[in-house]
């Protein structure tokens, strides 16, 4: 299964010179929040294939208008052709913006999705705008990760956590770390994978 991962930075490479046969056979597209509306609905157009997103802490506008022709899967899960993936959207609370989310608030929207992950028999993808506590995150409040989502990961050993928020031009972390079986990658700008080899950009 060949996915595309965006987040965080609008690709000129996929917006300006969109090239279909780099993007060939791709199975759906995950959005990990703070993109623009019209990037996205220009991406599902082109590639005419699902694209699931959760909103960044820059989404403020997603509340009036969602982005065309694409599914919103913040505090949900959905079930693409088997594949079940879970979607928690936001950061960490700084200044009481839209999609800003304390730990607690963020464990309590985990605990209203358990019984949906038990119904499931797990989930196969965590998709969240911001990573997990001490893995890839940052130190300052807005950019510190959620020790809701290790729980996650450690408790269902979903085979990828995706995530944003962390952009990879800082040169602060890697694209792809693991935990235990679980692929954490960092969806900044665009990420194409096999998920017969996760660690290999195609």
């Amino acid at each position: 299964m060949k996915i595309l991962l965006l987040g965080d930075k609008e690709s000129t490479y996929i917006w300006d010179y969109f090239d279909p046969e780099r993007f060939k056979g791709v199975d759906f597209v995950i959005s990990s929040g703070d993109l623009k509306r019209e990037y996205l609905s220009f991406v599902v157009t082109m590639l005419n294939v699902p694209l699931y997103f959760v909103p960044g802490n820059h989404d403020k506008n997603y509340v009036e208008l969602k982005p065309e022709g694409c599914v919103n899967i913040d505090r949900k899960i959905v079930d693409h052709s088997g594949f079940k993936i879970m979607g928690l959207g936001g950061s960490q609370w700084y200044n009481d913006g839209v999609y800003q989310y304390t730990e607690k608030q963020m464990y309590f929207d985990y605990l209203k999705l358990k019984p949906k992950i038990l119904f499931n028999k797990g989930i196969d993808m965590l998709v969240t705008h911001s990573p997990a506590l001490g893995l890839n995150d940052g130190n300052d409040r807005c950019h510190k990760g959620f020790k809701t989502f290790v729980k996650i990961i450690d408790k269902y050993a979903p085979a990828y956590h995706i995530h944003g928020h962390e952009h990879l031009n800082y040169g602060l972390h890697k694209r792809i770390i693991k935990r235990n079986s679980t692929f954490i990658i960092n969806s900044y700008e665009y990420y194409l994978f096999d998920t017969s080899n996760p660690e290999r950009m195609i």
